[in-house]
């Protein structure tokens, strides 16, 4: 096949795919290093794109590392959405076993995700504390809105701390696991869903 023929084979992709490409790979660079180590020439180099191209879709490193960020955030808020009127204790198991699928199928973006904390960048520190503050919001809302535990949860300012405090706890358990814990998906999800209703039940 000559090169004239192999350029007319591959497909172009569209913009949200090559967003998504660029996002891919920057997911992983930033999993695997610190903000500061990371250029955005590299993930130009790996996604066989120009360096104007990426600087087209993410005008900053800074642009390029809160999209990441917010990738994804949105992709665990909506794997972990609860289901309106079905008791927070009957979803809490099912809930989790999609979570922890997520961390294990995109295991360089939950990582990326959680080392914006690290970042000497207040502006995408900033991002990452908005994106933990919209988890924190929701599971908030799935309790009060719980057939069983709302009334429970009401008049009760600890039970915010008791959240934040859980999603510390299961992002902790989450990345030993991925580094080699010996602990199965059903042992880190009981686990995760022992510390959840222990730390909301009065």
């Amino acid at each position: 096949m000559t090169g004239k023929q192999g350029e007319r084979g591959r497909r172009r992709l569209s913009t949200e795919e090559r967003r998504e490409q660029l996002l891919s790979v920057g997911a992983r660079l930033f999993s695997e290093s610190p903000y500061d180590d990371v250029w955005i020439e590299q993930v130009a180099e790996i996604a066989g794109v120009s360096r104007g191209l990426l600087y087209h879709y993410f005008p900053t490193k800074r642009d390029f590392f809160a999209a990441v960020v917010e990738r994804e955030s949105g992709r665990m808020l909506r794997m972990t959405a609860a289901v309106p009127g079905v008791p927070v204790r009957e979803q809490l198991g099912a809930g989790l076993d999609t979570f922890l699928g997520y961390v294990e199928e995109h295991a360089h973006g939950f990582r990326a995700f959680h080392r914006a904390d690290a970042a000497g960048d207040q502006a995408v520190r900033r991002v990452y504390q908005q994106a933990l503050a919209e988890q924190e919001t929701q599971i908030l809302s799935a309790l009060a809105a719980d057939p069983e535990l709302g009334r429970s949860c009401e008049g009760r300012p600890e039970l915010r701390i008791a959240v934040r405090g859980w999603l510390a706890f299961t992002t902790a358990v989450c990345l030993e696991w991925l580094r080699g814990a010996d602990l199965t998906r059903e042992q880190v999800r009981d686990l995760c869903a022992r510390a959840l209703l222990g730390a909301i039940t009065p």
